[in-house]
């Protein structure tokens, strides 16, 4: 995959559990990096390494507020996700029905 291709990758981005937390914490709306990094058991260097890469999937976007920077929520990449995700839901229930069926008439 190309560098700047992996960079804005989607699933790159969500593959991390912190990551993931931090987009599960932004749903609750926008925050400010500080709050972010006090709910988390890493340093505030680390948090804001994670948010550059949620901003380059453009996961969350960052607005510049007085003195702190708030993120917010971007859930459209998700988008991505959903559609490779609802391919294996096809996938599951067909082959699930495709067991029951021969289960059944065994």
């Amino acid at each position: 995959m190309h560098r700047s291709a992996a960079h804005s990758d989607v699933f790159r981005a969500i593959a991390d559990p912190t990551r993931r937390a931090i987009l599960d914490r932004l749903r609750a709306g926008p925050t400010a990096v500080n709050a972010l990094a006090n709910e988390f058991d890493q340093s505030r260097p680390a948090i804001s390494k994670h948010l550059r890469v949620l901003r380059q999937a453009r996961l969350v976007s960052g607005a510049r507020v007085g003195r702190e920077r708030l993120y917010e929520l971007e859930p459209m990449p998700l988008q991505q996700v959903l559609g490779w995700i609802e391919g294996y839901r096809a996938f599951w229930h067909i082959s699930l029905t495709n067991l029951k069926r021969h289960v059944e008439e065994t």
